[in-house]
């Protein structure tokens, strides 16, 4: 059922009468956008007015906007590390927060190339819940009959570690798998898994993903949706099916459990799930001993009515290979949210990805914006631009998110850049555009990762009529060459290997178109100035992106929020990706640049 919330109209009529208040929750909060984003501040600055932080500023008690505005800064996670890192060394003082910091969550391994330290409280679970129950509600309003099946979704959790003074550090997801919320959820038609919690939380994630891949082919007739966090995950999940699907047609065929399933709870709860079945194992060896596997996910999960994945920002690039896997399913973004905050969710789900908007619920948190105006100096810490609330933003124009949150975090930058699209009823909605980073610089030319991803996509082009595909990238500025120039590395998917892969002129020619999509300061730099030299392209062996996922995780990162990095620039990781260069490929002239082209 079709709904457009592009308009201030009502959503659709709900599947159920829990749905119906759902739906009215989101209808009432979106109504009231700037009443309840004042309240929200008011009940922070009240329950937070006797913190260390707050005190530091002098607001007196005020809970008002403007005391708030004209005397908090705006800050970085560099300006609260050494309250973060008292914290983490055991100072149980109110310093940022009066309720008592119950954990840290750490953000991806791979975002900024550090894993930062976010403080939370035990009720944030509770905001969290609360949002995650808004999204079956809306869902089920464009697919019906969710509550006749099961949800395939590979979730995993890390490893947990403790700071200094014993708090514990994970990802926001791991925290949440291993809460109460989440393993003792109250059971909803709508939202069965086939992973049993036990699977989902085994931290070891062969066995995890093993278990759960078992699982769903078991269940295979009931999936009426495959899914991850992030796009890359479920990709990663269908490779594991690649690399695996032997030993668990052998497994099915005769009801026992691979011995490197070694967890005894897993063991225990896969007895009662996996028994003798070959007819199963025999359909599963026809379908995966094939070369061609487009459309594996279908022919697998014949039910599957659309992917649940994040295919937006730096995941947009798996689009094409997840269509390829899914013959073309839809792909729903469901919602936005971070370490820091959980922001909101997109009230079009099935929408095309290239369309997908997410609406702020203005209960999460206390929201302001700074426009983003690339051109403009950079922002001064203690005297910045006029930020703006939610409720008065513009269409069209582009902010930089900054959050105040109940536990304890004000007027803190979160470096992503959205894009306002249009409102449901007085609440913006927005495009996620990127991260406020920049990604490679050789002189004085800036490129991001939107980008760096146009100039792939752009690139790619050329190798469609090879039936060839960009997998997964990288890139890093090498300034070790006079100039320096762009390196990318590339790993591709060449569908007909034997009789129609692209030529090494092809791929110099995807160097130059890359450049042409570059922007007039990068051009400029190649063609009048010679500062910048030839855009190189690496082609790496296939599995190298999985050996450097492979490598992430082993040093900390999450397998639940790793992403694959756009740029690198530490040693060992180059390193590797050098050592699986097959072939090389440079831009064969320069690309067209005019004093009048700066667009």
């Amino acid at each position: 059922m079709a709904i457009d919330t592009a308009t201030s109209s009502p959503l659709s009529p709900p599947a159920t009468e829990k749905d119906a208040k759902a739906l009215q929750f989101i209808e009432e909060t979106t109504r009231n956008t700037d009443s309840v984003q004042e309240r929200v501040l008011s009940e922070i600055l009240r329950r937070n007015a006797e913190t260390e932080y707050l005190k530091r500023f002098g607001l007196g008690g005020a809970t008002d906007r403007d005391s708030f505005k004209s005397k908090v800064p705006v800050v970085t996670y560099e300006d609260l590390l050494p309250e973060i890192q008292r914290i983490a060394n055991g100072d149980r003082s109110p310093i940022l927060s009066s309720h008592p910091i119950s954990e840290f969550l750490t953000s991806s391994g791979t975002s900024a190339g550090e894993r930062k330290l976010m403080p939370t409280i035990h009720e944030e679970l509770d905001r969290r819940t609360l949002l995650y129950s808004l999204l079956q509600p809306v869902m089920n309003l464009y697919v019906p009959d969710l509550d006749k099946g099961k949800g395939l979704y590979f979730l995993f959790i890390k490893a947990e570690t403790k700071t200094p003074g014993g708090l514990v550090a994970r990802p926001v997801l791991t925290s949440y798998y291993k809460s109460e919320h989440f393993k003792t959820r109250p059971f909803d038609p709508y939202n069965v898994l086939t992973s049993p919690n036990e699977a989902i939380l085994c931290a070891d994630s062969f066995q995890s993903m093993y278990t759960q891949m078992v699982c769903g082919l078991i269940m295979r007739q009931q999936v009426l949706r495959v899914g991850a966090v992030f796009a890359s995950g479920l990709l990663r999940a269908i490779r594991f099916l690649q690399l695996n699907w032997q030993q668990l047609s052998l497994d099915i065929r005769n009801g026992t459990l691979n011995p490197k399933i070694t967890d005894p709870s897993l063991r225990e709860t896969m007895s009662g799930i996996l028994k003798s079945d070959p007819k199963l194992a025999d359909f599963i060896t026809k379908e995966c001993c094939e070369e061609n596997w487009a459309g594996i996910i279908t022919r697998v999960w014949p039910n599957t009515k659309y992917l649940d994945v994040i295919v937006t920002g730096a995941m947009a690039q798996y689009i094409p290979l997840l269509e390829y896997y899914s013959n073309g399913l839809p792909m729903a973004c469901t919602m936005y949210a971070s370490s820091e905050c959980y922001f909101g969710l997109n009230l079009k789900p099935m929408c095309k990805p290239s369309e997908v908007s997410y609406t702020i619920m203005p209960n999460m948190a206390y929201f302001e914006f700074i426009p983003h105006d690339p051109s403009a100096p950079s922002l001064i810490k203690h005297s910045p631009p006029p930020l703006v609330d939610l409720a008065d933003l513009e269409v069209g124009k582009k902010y930089e998110l900054v959050i105040t949150t109940y536990a304890g975090l004000c007027r803190y930058r979160v470096g992503d850049i959205l894009e306002v699209t249009g409102f449901h009823n007085a609440a913006p909605q927005f495009r996620f555009v990127r991260r406020k980073n920049v990604l490679l610089s050789i002189d004085s030319d800036k490129t991001d990762e939107a980008e760096l991803q146009k100039a792939i996509d752009n690139a790619s082009v050329l190798l469609r009529e090879f039936n060839t595909t960009v997998v997964e990238y990288t890139s890093y500025a090498d300034t070790k060459t006079i100039p320096g120039h762009y390196v990318i590395y590339w790993e591709l998917l060449v569908k007909d290997p034997a009789n129609n892969s692209p030529s090494h002129e092809v791929l110099d020619k995807c160097c130059l178109a890359m450049e042409e999509s570059l922007n007039s300061v990068y051009r400029q730099g190649r063609v009048a100035d010679n500062s910048i030299g030839p855009l190189e392209i690496r082609v790496v062996k296939n599995g190298t992106f999985e050996e450097l996922m492979d490598y992430a995780i082993s040093r900390g990162a999450s397998i639940n929020q790793y992403k694959a990095p756009r740029c690198v620039n530490f040693s060992p990781i180059m390193e590797l990706l050098d050592s699986r260069v097959f072939s090389v490929h440079f831009s064969p002239s320069a690309p067209q640049w005019t004093p009048e082209r700066r667009h």
